[in-house]
């Protein structure tokens, strides 16, 4: 290992910008509206190099200005960048908080890009000695590559790579890492709009390199070209010596490395932890007070020879305050010297149970529990909160319930392990639970519900449950409670590994952690809801969500409590003769391909699939190549080639069953809860900002229809027994409905009313037919384009999805629009009202907050108008399938009926239906699905049932 000094040089925002896209499509967004992506991904990745090499001397390198020299020399420098996304734009300055509270230097000159104060930089610390580390995934920086200054790369999926000039030499060519000025030199740069010489690629300026090793000796020598080159490159050639220029670092900024200044100091922990809270950092303080710390921090690495970091640990244990002090006694210091633990340790700011006054109880069994009821019988309001075995709620048996009706007073109720016991002191409880008039509060109380109804408690009375109110405030906030608790009461809660501790086999049961702890834990649970129900009550009312909240969300609560509870029956035998016959299906496929390929190979392995498509096969031309070097071989890029290549539909049919098999074939047998000897989904309502429902353990909205083995798993689900049958219920088209009938676009109305088919009838008028003589192709492409719209579907997107030429999409789209224009018009109202508003809803009021619907990036902000368009139209349909099950819940329910609704699949609905009900139900189905919510266009509803799931769909 080397004992040089050593500096790493952070080119800042190289990766602000690599931290802002990574959460691209699920950005951080804190509970002010905030985007914090760029600043968290910034600060995952300085950690990760701090942790990972323990620097000796560190600066952050910032552009101010541009390059006042290379725009002189060529006004169209960088002139064709996208201005900057105002995410990036606002996390600038917290960064440069965050890095000053660090005690990190950050280097910047106005009129300079970081890329030469990097260079600069980095040929002086060389002269000092040094070797350098130029963090950056820019590959421009390798030109400065040197045996003592090296490039550390970011690679995507984790881990780093070090480039020093062995690396250099393989990836670009060449003998010399100067030598990479003219090669960006000759291809250019689009990103920074350097033209380069006209005509010369990656290729054909390894080639030049080669053979002429410069520029110069290239220019020099031209008359060795032959035809159409050797003209555009003498044409150009001072074309070709600017952008070299343009191309090359500069190494004389006006900056100094005082090496004092860069040395890593320890960090001002109490403003840094303060910034954090302000952001609502809760992980990334975890992540800080663990780098900081000796025992996480990796040793340093060989720096001869290129290397690819470990991936880090995404996984991180929350640190609890406990957990810092502990940490700190004695520990060896980052950065050497004296120990100064103490000053290491992070002064808190936030609440806890140690620093808040709080009255927690916990009731003795008898008199006390008696007298404790009286009590709770005369409260109007009420949180509660279950302590239970386990996470799952059909065997999780009760350990104790919290109770809490004044903030920082609550009460803790210990349940008995034996089973009649623990079902007697319940039923002490009982007069509680179902009285209409006391409000019952909770966090995710539909859990709650469960595990009561296992002891044939029903939890009646009007219901507050803040994690669904959470959900419609902010749709795209987490909503666990120490989040909450930690935004908006500033108040850290008892971990639960604190108290249990850590997954494994050393895990305790919450039967044995000791009374009084319990006590602690799960009354401030109760007490914590509490105080969030009072908080979230006034912004609901803000929000305007308020009736979204009482009518629909709550009472849907219960619906799927009852749902979750009943689970549905699986014929087991059934699903391990389709698992033999998918494994006789997937041999024969993997027999197809190797025969094609010639050769046996893992077709599971992307690296190998794409040596054998694109090296040994030669399928296409040009293959894509992902940036690590290897061919592209995704579902997007195969389903491109599929059609003229059998071995490609193979290997897509081949992933498609051996999915299909370890997804749900094999796997939903292991999923029949051996109590009830059915499946239980567990559907979340806080999950998609669309405001539809999410399935979970096991995902059955997911299970594919398209393929016909596909369709052969929902023969797997049955009913109770022969003396019921499913049904399926399933809304017609229900998107295009109200898409109709929002964009009032008479037309598409009419085809609705008059029972047509809406595919048919369009392509009638986009192709200019009459609707008897539409041809099959036509109405699948008028299909595509139907439920394309939805989605801003593009001309490149429909000519992948069909048969059409771009050109031929492009068109068929314009005349779509053309033959409904109410629709256009509409699609357009809706982004203005996005741009105006800051959100979209539905047609009972769910937002959808549209954070980037202003952004001056074109692509993020295309991505918010398609989302503006969408989501009024998804959620809608998804509000109103809501209605119909509240509603149908609770006909079924007064009616006593012995059937009962098992599960929701986006626009359908399977009932397990009692024979001798069947006419009855399915007349109260269709009218409460049909009925659910009003509008121009008629809903409709198509019944069917059947021994299976397959048969009634």
């Amino acid at each position: 290992m080397s004992d040089q000094k050593r500096l790493f040089l952070v080119d800042a925002y190289a990766l602000i910008f690599r931290g802002y896209y990574a959460f691209i499509k699920n950005p951080r967004i804190n509970s002010k509206g905030e985007d914090t992506s760029a600043i968290m991904g910034f600060m995952n990745s300085l950690l990760d190099v701090i942790k990972r090499e323990r620097p000796d001397h560190l600066a952050v390198c910032f552009d101010k200005g541009g390059s006042a020299d290379r725009v002189e020399m060529f006004e169209a420098y960088k002139a064709n960048r996208d201005e900057t996304p105002e995410g990036i734009k606002t996390a600038v300055p917290y960064i440069y908080e965050i890095l000053k509270a660090m005690h990190i230097p950050i280097m910047v000159k106005e009129g300079y890009e970081a890329d030469d104060v990097i260079g600069t930089l980095a040929k002086k610390a060389e002269k000092e000695g040094y070797q350098t580390f130029m963090v950056t995934p820019d590959k421009d920086f390798a030109q400065l590559v040197s045996e003592n200054i090296f490039m550390y790369r970011p690679m995507f999926g984790g881990g780093y790579e070090t480039w020093g000039i062995p690396e250099v030499q393989k990836k670009f060519e060449v003998t010399d890492p100067l030598q990479v000025i003219d090669f960006l030199g000759m291809m250019g740069d689009a990103s920074d709009n350097i033209p380069g010489l006209p005509g010369v690629g990656e290729k054909t300026a390894k080639k030049f390199l080669a053979a002429y090793g410069s520029m110069e000796n290239l220019l020099a020598n031209t008359h060795e070209l032959k035809g159409k080159m050797k003209e555009k490159v003498e044409a150009n050639s001072e074309l070709g010596m600017l952008s070299k220029k343009l191309a090359t670092i500069m190494l004389d900024v006006p900056v100094n490395f005082n090496e004092k200044d860069f040395e890593m100091s320890e960090p001002d922990i109490p403003k840094v932890t303060e910034i954090f809270q302000e952001l609502e950092f809760r992980r990334l303080i975890d992540n800080f007070n663990k780098t900081f710390s000796a025992e996480t921090v990796a040793p340093k690495v060989e720096t001869t020879q290129s290397t690819e970091a470990k991936v880090s640990d995404k996984t991180e244990t929350k640190t609890t305050p406990k957990e810092v002090k502990s940490a700190g006694a004695g520990q060896f210091s980052l950065f050497g010297g004296e120990d100064n633990s103490a000053e290491a340790t992070p002064s808190n700011t936030r609440k806890t149970a140690e620093n808040t006054s709080h009255f927690y109880q916990s009731i003795a069994s008898g008199m006390a529990t008696k007298l404790f009821v009286k009590n709770l019988m005369n409260q109007t309001s009420v949180c509660f909160d279950t302590e239970t075995t386990g996470l799952n709620s059909l065997t999780a048996e009760l350990v104790g319930i919290s109770f809490s009706w004044e903030t920082g007073k609550g009460f803790y109720v210990p349940f008995p392990e034996d089973k009649n016991e623990a079902q007697k002191l319940i039923e002490t409880f009982r007069p509680f639970f179902e009285n209409e008039n006391i409000q019952k509060i909770g966090q995710n109380l539909k859990y709650d519900i469960k595990v009561l109804a296992k002891y044939n408690i029903e939890v009646k009375g009007k219901l507050f449950d803040t994690m669904l109110a959470h959900y419609l405030i902010n749709p795209d906030m987490r909503h666990n409670m120490d989040v909450l608790a930690e935004t908006y009461l500033n108040y850290t809660p008892i971990s639960i590994v604190d108290l249990i501790g850590k997954k494994g086999k050393n895990q305790l049961s919450m039967r044995e952690v000791p009374l009084e702890k319990q006590t602690e834990y799960a009354v401030e649970d109760a007490d914590i809801t509490l105080q969030l129900k009072e908080h979230f009550e006034k912004e609901l009312g803000e929000a305007n969500t308020q009736k979204l909240f009482d009518d629909i969300e709550i009472p849907l609560l219960r619906v799927l409590a009852t749902m979750e509870l009943e689970g549905i029956n699986l014929d087991k035998g059934f699903l391990n003769s389709l698992s033999e016959q998918l494994n006789t299906d997937i041999e024969a496929l993997v027999k197809n391909i190797y025969e094609a390929a010639g050769e046996e190979f893992n077709i599971a392995s992307p690296k190998q699939l794409g040596i054998i498509l694109f090296e040994k096969l030669k399928l296409v031309d040009k293959p894509k190549k992902t940036k690590t070097g290897q061919y592209k071989t995704g579902e997007d890029i195969l389903s491109y080639l599929a059609k003229d290549h059998e071995i490609i539909q193979n290997i897509l049919d081949y992933r498609g069953l051996a999915k299909l098999k370890s997804t749900y074939v094999d796997a939903l047998p292991l999923q029949v809860e051996e109590s009830t000897g059915r499946v239980h989904t567990d559907y979340m309502q806080t999950v998609a900002a669309t405001g539809r429902l999410s399935s979970n353990n096991p995902n059955l909205q997911n299970i594919p229809i398209r393929t016909e083995r596909g369709r052969q798993v929902r023969k797997a689900f049955i009913p109770r027994n022969e003396d019921y049958t499913l049904l399926a219920a399933d809304y017609s088209q229900i998107e295009l409905r109200i898409i109709a009938a929002l964009s009032k676009e008479e037309t598409m109305i009419e085809a609705f009313k008059n029972g047509e088919d809406i595919h048919a009838s369009t392509a009638s008028k986009v192709f200019g037919v009459p609707i008897s003589e539409v041809t099959r192709e036509q109405r699948s492409n008028a299909k595509t384009v139907n439920f394309g719209i939805i989605y801003g579907v593009s001309a490149f997107g429909l000519s992948n999805q069909t048969d059409l030429s771009r050109g031929e999409a492009k068109e068929l789209i314009d005349t779509y629009y053309e033959t409904y224009p109410k629709l256009r018009a509409y699609m357009s109202e809706q982004v203005d009202f996005a741009r105006d508003h800051g959100y979209v809803q539905t047609v009972l009021g769910r937002r959808r907050y549209l954070k980037d619907i202003n952004s001056r990036n074109a692509i993020v902000r295309g991505a918010a108008e398609r989302n503006a368009v969408n989501a009024p139209i998804q959620g809608s349909a998804a509000d109103i399938i809501k209605i119909a099950m509240i509603n149908i819940h609770n006909k079924m329910k007064a009616g006593d009926y012995k059937s009962k609704m098992l599960l929701q699949v986006h626009d359908e609905l399977v009932f397990d239906v009692y024979k001798p009900e069947l006419e009855e139900l399915s007349s109260l189905i269709k009218t409460e699905m049909e009925g659910a919510f009003k509008m121009e266009v008629p809903l409709d509803v198509e019944i069917d049932t059947g021994l299976n799931w397959l048969e009634a769909h």
